[in-house]
Formats: structure tokens, C-alpha cells, sequence
């Protein structure tokens, strides 16, 4: 009888390494995912604890719009201009002059006005003869409103100037501080603060025109050499009165104006005497 051969048993089944390694690294891939999740979660708990400890700006006003832009504009603004601070330091200084000359026959009494400026500390006050040289009395007001008669102490017909002394000057003076002439320029910054019309304490601003210049009064006074030429206003009642450079330093004495006409009001040209000049000849002390 035949027999079939007999088959060996196949071999044992094993496990797909595969299958397994596939299961192995499901969790491998999960974890990143939880990592994730949880930063996420941790960064809206700091967000919502930084809301609670900083809580948000409160909206801008109309005010508070309206002192951002006044800041603003404030930030732009220029600085005060150069005239305020000479005006500021010669102002204390600055004299109101007036005068009684002699009657003319059969008329009244004449009055004048002028301007000076105090020049140390004993009160001596520099101004131009021609504003005293015919008067009978000569009547002197400070900036603090003080009022005291004046003697003239020095006459310098040559350069125009003469020196005063009031009889009761007030307890507290203050001298103007004296300048360079040399340092001035054509073109340099030239202030004339005085008394116009009567109207006291009045600035005028312009510039140093010319220099060097000869000038003679109108009326036949001396023959002026080395004047300072301007172009600040100049009018009756400055005569006598300081001119100032930026930093409010007297560098002359104002002594005349030109004008072709009968009319005795300034067109534009006006001449001081250098205050080294004016100064030495009544005397000052010069650097």
C-alpha cells in the first residue's frame, strides 16, 4: 500500500517586528503633541495673570491730547530774543533827564528831555551836554521811580558829553556795565534804549551801519570824529542815552541823528560816541 511522504510541521509563527515597532512608536509621537499642549496652556495662564497684575492703559482724553500737543508746541518754541536780555540789564541803569533853560525875551520858560546812564557806583551820570548845556535846572528820574535835582559835574564840549550828580540819588544803584567799542562790527547788533517824546524806558533795535564816522550838530555844536553809525531809531529824548550791544554793554553815547528835512525825527541814521571816548573824557575808568 503506498504512503504519501510525511510533511514536516511548518515552522513556528514569530511576531512581525514591524507590527511592533509601529506600536512602539505611537508614543514616541505622542509626547511632543502633550508638550505642546501644556506650553500653550501655561503661556494664557501668564497672559491672563500679567492682565490682572498690569491692567490696560485707560484711553486717552481730550485733555490728555490737548497737553501732548501744548508740550509739543512748547518744545518748538524759540528762546526769548537777544534784544530782552540787553534790554533786561541796562534797564536799571537807564536815566530820564529833564531840563528848565532861560526864557527867550518876552517867552516862557523851555524844557527839555533827555537820557543818561549811571556809570558806577557812586551814582556819576554820563549823558551829552548838549541835552544840559543851557539848562537852569536839571531834574533826574531813576528806574525805581526815584526823583533828584542835578548839578553837571563835567563838561567835555569836544566829544559832546558831560557827567551829572544828583543831589539825592536813590539808595540802591545800579551802573551799567561799559563795553568794547573795539569789538564792534559793521553789522553787529546795536540797541538805543532811552526816553523818546517823553515815552521812558523805550528799546529800539537795529544794527551798527558804519563806524568811524564825523558827525556835527545841526546847530553848529563841535565837529565829532570816530562815531558809531546806527540804524536803530533815534529821537528827541535819546539823546544822551546808552547804546548797547546784545549783552545789554553800553558802547556809546547816543548823540545825534541826520535828517535833511526841518523835521527833527530819525530816517535812519544816528551816531554815538564810543563809549571808551565818552567814559575817558568824563573821567571813567577804561579797561
Amino acid at each position: 500500500m503506498f504512503r504519501p511522504p510525511v510533511q514536516p510541521p511548518p515552522p513556528p509563527l514569530l511576531p512581525s517586528r514591524p507590527r511592533l515597532g509601529r506600536l512602539r512608536a505611537a508614543p514616541g509621537r505622542l509626547r511632543p503633541a502633550a508638550l505642546f499642549a501644556v506650553g500653550v496652556a501655561a503661556a494664557l495662564v501668564a497672559v491672563a495673570l500679567f492682565n490682572v497684575a498690569e491692567p490696560a492703559p485707560a484711553p486717552l482724553t481730550g485733555d490728555d491730547v490737548d497737553q501732548a500737543i501744548a508740550s509739543a508746541l512748547a518744545s518748538q518754541t524759540p528762546g526769548p530774543a537777544l534784544s530782552e536780555a540787553a534790554y533786561a540789564a541796562i534797564r536799571p541803569s537807564l536815566v530820564l533827564i529833564r531840563t528848565q533853560s532861560p526864557a527867550p525875551s518876552g517867552g516862557t520858560v523851555g524844557s527839555g528831555l533827555g537820557s543818561g546812564v549811571i556809570i558806577d557806583t557812586a551814582g556819576d551820570i554820563l549823558t551829552s551836554l548838549h541835552v544840559v548845556a543851557d539848562a537852569t535846572a536839571i531834574q533826574v528820574t531813576f528806574a525805581d521811580g526815584t526823583t533828584s535835582l542835578a548839578q553837571v559835574a563835567t563838561r567835555v564840549p569836544a566829544q559832546d558829553i558831560a557827567v551829572l550828580q544828583a543831589e539825592q540819588p536813590p539808595a540802591t544803584l545800579t551802573p551799567a556795565t561799559l563795553g568794547n567799542p573795539n569789538a564792534v562790527r559793521v553789522g553787529s547788533d546795536a540797541y538805543v534804549v532811552g526816553n523818546p517824546f517823553g515815552l521812558t524806558g523805550s528799546l529800539s533795535a537795529g544794527v551798527v551801519s558804519a563806524l568811524g564816522r564825523d558827525f556835527q550838530e545841526p546847530d553848529g555844536g563841535p565837529l565829532l570824529h570816530g562815531m558809531i553809525q546806527v540804524d536803530a531809531a533815534i529821537n528827541p529824548g535819546n539823546s544822551g542815552g546808552p547804546l548797547v550791544d546784545r549783552d545789554g554793554r553800553v558802547i556809546g553815547i547816543v548823540t545825534g541823528l541826520v535828517n535833511p528835512t526841518p523835521e527833527d525825527v530819525f530816517i535812519g541814521i544816528g551816531f554815538a560816541v564810543p563809549i571808551d571816548v565818552a567814559g575817558g573824557a568824563a573821567g571813567a575808568p577804561q579797561d
